[in-house]
């Protein structure tokens, strides 16, 4: 492995992780904030859903190219690229005016992450022995989730007592950091053989999943008729299944669906999709809850959330002690069931609810999806040569990103329907229960997925690393 990448130790997966946090912060802070940018647009809080599904979509769209170009131009040069352009949609969502700037600002925001996480994971993924994989994830995660932990109170703080545009601009250090700290520390690694990069592919895909996309995003906004957000869906479901056909006739293409021959990767992909979109619906239902169902201020809504950050952070230290002891099925199968109760239990929160109670659901509630998340990511590539890492990257950056965009539109569609049933003409706190309930069953459904896994799944990535020290008492 060239330029000592296996002496980088923690420092590597920590730096990778800058961006992670980057992203993370600006996605729960942007969520605190989507009431109060929705009174200034002077629009209904759920057409706010497009910044958050355009910004999903976008990392769809250009994530699997990010493998490509690392490989074409080393992977510190994109990451460093990718930091660049992620900071300047910051500054264009920070200076945008209406819905519509603010929706462009965060595809760009999108194109930038898009190569950021994808090819920061792939330098640890290619850098890192398998016994060591547990580890270097963990590390690689717990920076990164400092920005759901510190995004829910900054954002609504600022919000509350500043204004909602400046908690774009709290991105551009953290982006001069990372790209000071990636020039320094980063290796610029990629392959020595370079594959060509499947332009039609590109030009199949990429519409596809805008019209398909947009079609369910668009749905129940009364932006375009109902006959157009059809038409958006079935032309991008053609599209894609035309992609299907050519990517199994060429022998690079943009998303490699031939991985999905090694049954641990197919089960990981389709569970974990599942449950991403009950946990990708959680940040936007929550914010809208707390402020439009409870009346509560920014700054008090992102107090609460702050806990389900808190309880991801407390896992990252348990998460390899469980794995090892309980193994992969064990823990996705019933932890699957316990988080997913998990996702729905603010269907029982209510006005006169005592605080606590609710902090303290909702950090269990990070606790179990941290474990979730950290299981799903790792176990899938158990069976995975290599060789092929990079192309698995690119496949489940891409998937996860829509499923959290599915979610979205999902809960947003659920809650316009709720408070039709209801009879009212704005969010109020009775319309919120039926959609957590629902999320919270799409979820749970991931588990039966996972029970067809077989037991010993993933134990080599268990078992102890050579010499005297294993990757549990690794420093």
């Amino acid at each position: 492995m060239s330029e000592g990448l296996k002496s980088q130790g923690r420092l590597l997966p920590l730096i990778i992780a800058t961006g992670l946090f980057m992203e993370n912060l600006d996605s729960t802070v942007l969520s605190t904030a989507l009431p109060t940018i929705a009174r200034d647009f002077g629009t209904s809080p759920i057409y706010l859903k497009l910044t958050l599904t355009s910004y999903l979509l976008s990392l769809a769209i250009f994530i699997p190219t990010s493998g490509w170009m690392a490989d074409r131009f080393g992977a510190r040069t994109v990451f460093r690229a990718a930091i660049v352009v992620f900071g300047l949609g910051s500054i264009a969502c920070g200076l945008s005016s209406n819905l519509t700037e603010l929706v462009a600002s965060r595809i760009v925001q999108g194109m930038g992450g898009a190569m950021m996480t994808p090819v920061g994971r792939l330098i640890i993924l290619k850098t890192t022995p398998k016994h060591d994989l547990v580890n270097a994830m963990m590390w690689l995660t717990l920076p990164a989730l400092l920005g759901p932990l510190s995004g829910p109170p900054l954002g609504g703080f600022i919000t509350t007592y500043f204004h909602w545009r400046l908690i774009f601009w709290i991105n551009i250090p953290i982006a001069v950091l990372g790209i000071v700290l990636a020039s320094l520390y980063v290796p610029n690694v990629r392959e020595d053989e370079r594959r060509p990069f499947d332009l039609v592919g590109f030009l199949i895909l990429a519409p596809g999943l805008v019209a398909l996309m947009g079609g369910a995003t668009l749905s129940g906004l009364d932006v375009v008729p109902a006959s157009v957000n059809i038409g958006l869906a079935v032309a991008g479901l053609a599209l894609i299944g035309l992609y299907v056909h050519h990517a199994g006739r060429v022998a690079n293409p943009l998303i490699e669906l031939r991985l999905l021959r090694f049954p641990t990767f197919r089960a990981a992909i389709g569970g974990g999709f599942l449950f991403r979109i009950g946990v990708g619906a959680t940040p936007f239902l929550l914010a809208l809850y707390f402020q439009l169902g409870f009346d509560f201020s920014p700054f008090q809504s992102g107090l609460l959330t702050l806990a389900t950050g808190a309880g991801a952070m407390a896992m990252k230290a348990l998460a390899g002690p469980i794995l090892r002891r309980l193994g992969f099925r064990r823990v996705l199968t019933w932890n699957a069931v316990l988080s997913s109760c998990l996702v729905a239990a603010p269907a029982l929160f209510h006005a006169g609810m005592p605080v606590l109670l609710i902090s303290l659901t909702l950090l269990a509630a990070g606790f179990t999806r941290s474990l979730q998340f950290t299981s799903i990511n790792t176990a899938g590539v158990s069976d995975i040569p290599p060789e092929l890492m990079g192309r698995v990257t690119s496949m489940t950056s891409v998937l996860q990103e829509l499923a959290g965009s599915v979610g979205v539109s999902v809960a947003a569609l659920a809650l316009e329907t709720s408070m039709h049933l209801h009879g009212a003409g704005h969010l109020t706190a009775p319309v919120f229960p039926p959609v957590f309930l629902m999320i919270g069953v799409i979820a749970m459904t991931s588990g039966l997925i996972f029970l067809t896994l077989p037991r010993n799944v993933g134990s080599e990535l268990l078992a102890p690393a050579p010499g005297p020290r294993t990757p549990a008492a690794a420093e």
